[in-house]
């Protein structure tokens, strides 16, 4: 199984991602992780060469979940897919959650692959914002040609009746 989700911000991506590899026993990859190599102070940004290589190994693997906001230079990892998310869920949602993941990683209660910032923090919420407005109708575009796999979830029914499915 091939599975590739995409959303904003706060829809939930790493969370359902996360959930699939781990009931399918698969690789999961965060596309964040193929453009930056993390570092413990701050992160420095791959150079395009190294992040397209990362991704075009992992979806030449015969399984895996891959999640991200990029929809640019990941043709190949939708045409692979044998299933595509995009969790359109509502703006206000997202909203709380980046409030509530700030807080969670800054009380040490929840871990994330990045550093945690203010300066990231209020960047979410512009991200989320840009995201409503501008990429999602790129986003629904680019996946036309996918609609017999795609699948957009905007609430966590559409969400569990999906894993409930899933293999």
């Amino acid at each position: 199984m091939k599975v590739y989700i995409n959303g904003s911000v706060g829809s939930g991506k790493t969370t359902l991602a996360k959930t699939i590899a781990a009931k399918l026993r698969i690789p999961r990859f965060e596309i964040d992780n193929f453009v930056w190599e993390r570092q413990a102070i701050s992160d420095l940004r791959n150079s395009e060469k190294a992040r397209n290589k990362q991704f075009q190994q992992a979806v030449q693997l015969p399984e895996w979940v891959i999640e991200g906001v990029y929809i640019g230079r990941t043709d190949k990892g939708l045409k692979r897919a044998d299933k595509i998310i995009f969790l359109d869920i509502p703006p206000y949602v997202r909203t709380c959650r980046i409030s509530k993941r700030f807080i969670k990683q800054k009380l040490k209660l929840e871990t994330a692959t990045y550093r945690q910032t203010l300066r990231i923090f209020y960047k979410r919420f512009g991200w989320n914002r840009y995201f409503e407005t501008t990429m999602k109708p790129v986003f629904i575009q680019k996946l036309q040609p996918y609609q017999e796999k795609t699948f957009i979830l905007n609430n966590q029914e559409g969400i569990t009746a999906l894993l409930e499915v899933t293999r």
